[in-house]
């Protein structure tokens, strides 16, 4: 079954076109990763798809409900966590958690199984206003508000943004599970690292959708032979590269990566001496496995 079904949506802000044809589908239970760098169009993306602005063109269904002309029955069935923490600052969890409860028609005991896991962590603090917690604790109790009203779809706006690495990590496994209860899950991130926790990605840049598969699928479709590289001058090593006709190369982490076309008889050892002769010192090169993140960079040359 689709929760959600997107058809060659297009936004535009004057002259700029911030979403431009964008398609694709999300299934029940079920994790679709928005992934792309600042200014993709992710945000956009997500504001259309909870029915606070209108796309230019195209359509958009969720769970059947047109974004357009269902918009009030959309709000009751979504969880929409923005990428800016928007909870009331002043007030407490418990108060932030019961205040969304009653909007939706609810209460905390009704649905506090769909919560229970996250709200453990947070009990401790029910009695602190929502402004002074730390930034992993913010994300989960805007994620309790988020869902509970017991939601068919939760869209996550680049939730873990700013958080540490151990909140981070807890947070996706908060999501595993709630994908087990029949919740269709849409989240946007610029972390390459979190794409592995999803079921399928969409690479989007500059408002399209450059691509969309599995994680696996997409590192197994990486057409190149990738190698890496470093050496004791950064810089020199890196302008020596670009002179190098036929390698694609780009920093990455401590090394540079170089993207080679496969059966052009690439040879490591021929390209350390040259290098060397250039006076580049301490040079380090191997083949290494490519990453989603080589497969993005890939799809943006």
């Amino acid at each position: 079954m689709e929760s959600v079904v997107v058809e060659n949506i297009m936004k535009k802000y004057n002259q700029k076109t911030a979403v431009d044809k964008v398609s694709f589908s999300v299934s029940q239970n079920e994790i679709f990763g928005l992934i792309g760098p600042d200014g993709a169009g992710k945000t956009t993306l997500f504001r259309i798809l909870t029915t606070l602005i209108l796309a230019n063109e195209g359509k958009v269904t969720v769970c059947g409900h047109d974004v357009v002309k269902d918009y009030k029955e959309i709000r009751q069935i979504v969880g929409y966590m923005p990428g800016k923490f928007s909870l009331y600052q002043d007030l407490t969890v418990e108060e932030n958690l019961r205040f969304f409860a009653t909007v939706f028609k609810t209460s905390i005991e009704e649905n506090k199984h769909l919560i229970n896991d996250i709200y453990i962590q947070l009990e401790p603090f029910k009695d602190r206003r929502a402004g002074k917690l730390s930034g992993g604790m913010k994300q989960k109790l805007a994620l309790c508000c988020a869902l509970i009203h017991k939601p068919n779809v939760l869209f996550l706006d680049e939730p873990t943004t700013g958080v540490d690495p151990v909140s981070r990590r807890e947070f996706w496994q908060i999501l595993q599970k709630l994908k087990q209860q029949n919740i269709a899950i849409v989240v946007a991130t610029p972390y390459m690292d979190e794409v592995a926790q999803c079921d399928r990605v969409a690479l989007i840049n500059d408002g399209k959708i450059l691509s969309i598969n599995t994680p696996d699928d997409m590192v197994a479709d990486y057409p190149n032979e990738l190698y890496q590289i470093k050496a004791k001058n950064t810089y020199q090593l890196i302008q020596a590269l670009k002179a190098i006709d036929g390698i694609y190369s780009y920093v990455f982490g401590e090394y540079i990566h170089l993207s080679v076309e496969k059966d052009k008889g690439f040879n490591t050892a021929d390209l350390k001496k040259s290098l060397e002769q250039q006076g580049i010192e301490d040079i380090t090169v191997m083949k290494t496995e490519p990453t989603v993140e080589d497969y993005f960079i890939k799809m943006l040359k």
